[in-house]
């Protein structure tokens, strides 16, 4: 077990605190030294080492340490945990991930109660689109009950607030496994074939059972009927009967997705989501944007970013100029700047957007210099090989690097020469743009 204070591979890392146990793992927040920044920091648990099947324990912690960095480094997602780094600290296997301040959901609903079906209908959203992901990488996540969904801010505004899925110490690739764990599941959440390691407790519904079991829990405040009870006869309440008012969709996706036989259930994420209520029902797009939520919704990412610069041109009133400076970004209403980069996350699942690129920003420096300058385009897509690309260069498809879009439609005049730059393109105005992504808590 590591000690407050201690530091890792030769001080690179430093132990500040125990976050928690579970399972056969343990979780401690440390400082990453060079940057400055903290980190989570997971092993397994020490005081299993005299468990005869501590051995496989440490087997698997490293497969899916390894499984996990590599899903990170092939499709980094904002509704993940991002996973930096997998090592040895002498003869315990250590792997690095990001810190999220803030609570989660389950302690959110403890201590607000039930929230209102949208705002919860966002975060489980947002989690079944890093679900969707996980699953095409043939991985299930098997543990996502509501003290997994993490949220980014303290704040309850549900503009300004974003789910991330942690904690894969339950994740097995979708193939049987013969390494066994003391620990499967959250009883309350889980479905019977995890609890009871039956067949299929490795397949995708398990995750779909578990997240729609943590909406149960989001929109009424109760937990639902645990699956060793459903098993006795007990049946499920309905959440309309926790919560008349809740719309019948939602309670018979949530139903549909609790079904206790896993083949009764929708056999994906996204079949499960085609049950929810419709989003266009109660989407308010203003005016303005209603072209470009047209271009987003059918996929023309190129169209789509160039009416992003035109509306971003017509609001600050630079029209005539065809880019924004300092002024106009500082000043750029933060609620415009939020209906651009909603836009932009729903409809590319996550993946693109000013919130998605304000977090890379901060993950390469958040500093104002050239270098930084370059890793943010490096890790965007926006440079290959120390080059920046042209604008017809860039990958306007959902195959793009996460963050590659908006890019202002190439407009933007710098440094005498028309070069593939965006909005916030003269680099003193990089720190000055994301800084205002922030204050608008995007």
């Amino acid at each position: 077990m590591f000690r407050d204070g201690q530091e890792l591979q030769g001080g690179r890392y430093r132990i500040e605190t125990i976050l928690g146990r579970g399972g056969f793992g343990m979780t401690y927040k440390a400082l990453h030294a060079e940057f400055n920044t903290h980190i989570v920091l997971k092993t397994p648990d020490p005081t299993l080492q005299n468990d005869p099947e501590y051995t496989s324990y440490v087997r698997k912690f490293r497969r899916e340490g390894r499984l996990l960095t590599q899903l990170c480094q092939r499709c980094r997602h904002p509704h993940i945990v991002s996973v930096n780094d997998l090592f040895d600290e002498g003869n315990t296997p250590c792997l690095v991930m990001e810190f999220i301040p803030g609570e989660n959901l389950f302690h959110l609903v403890r201590s607000r109660g039930k929230l209102p079906e949208a705002e919860a209908v966002q975060y489980i959203r947002q989690v079944a689109s890093a679900l969707d992901v996980v699953h095409r990488e043939g991985i299930v996540h098997r543990d996502v009950h509501p003290g997994n969904i993490m949220l980014r801010s303290n704040s309850t505004g549900g503009n300004s607030v974003s789910a991330v899925l942690i904690d894969f110490g339950l994740a097995v690739e979708i193939v049987p496994i013969s390494i066994s764990s003391k620990l499967f599941g959250n009883p309350i959440f889980a479905p019977y074939e995890l609890l009871n390691k039956k067949p299929g407790y490795s397949d995708p519904r398990v995750d779909i059972y578990t997240l729609a079991a943590s909406l149960y829990y989001a929109v009424t405040g109760e937990y639902p009927t645990k699956a060793y009870d459903r098993r006795d006869g007990e049946e499920l309440i309905p959440p309309q009967s926790h919560v008349a008012s809740l719309s019948d969709e939602l309670n018979r996706a949530i139903i549909a997705g609790m079904e206790f036989e896993a083949k009764k259930r929708p056999q994906s994420v996204s079949d499960w989501l085609a049950l929810f209520p419709s989003q266009e029902d109660s989407e308010q797009v203003p005016a303005r944007y209603q072209k470009l939520r047209d271009l987003l919704k059918a996929g023309k990412w190129k169209e789509a970013d160039k009416e992003t610069a035109k509306v971003m041109l017509q609001v600050a009133g630079r029209e005539k100029e065809g880019w924004l400076d300092s002024d106009s970004i500082q000043n750029f209403p933060c609620e415009d700047l939020r209906a651009i980069d909603q836009l932009w996350v729903k409809y590319s699942n996550g993946r693109f957007g000013f919130s998605v690129q304000k977090r890379i920003w901060q993950e390469v420096g958040d500093v104002e210099d050239l270098e930084t300058e370059h890793r943010l385009g490096d890790r965007l897509g926006w440079r290959v090989k120390d080059e920046w690309l042209n604008y017809n260069d860039l990958t306007f498809s959902l195959n793009a690097p996460l963050g590659h879009l908006p890019r202002g439609g190439g407009r933007w005049w710098v440094g005498g020469g028309w070069v593939v730059r965006a909005v916030y393109s003269v680099r003193r105005d990089i720190q000055i743009f994301f800084s205002r992504v922030e204050t608008c808590k995007l």
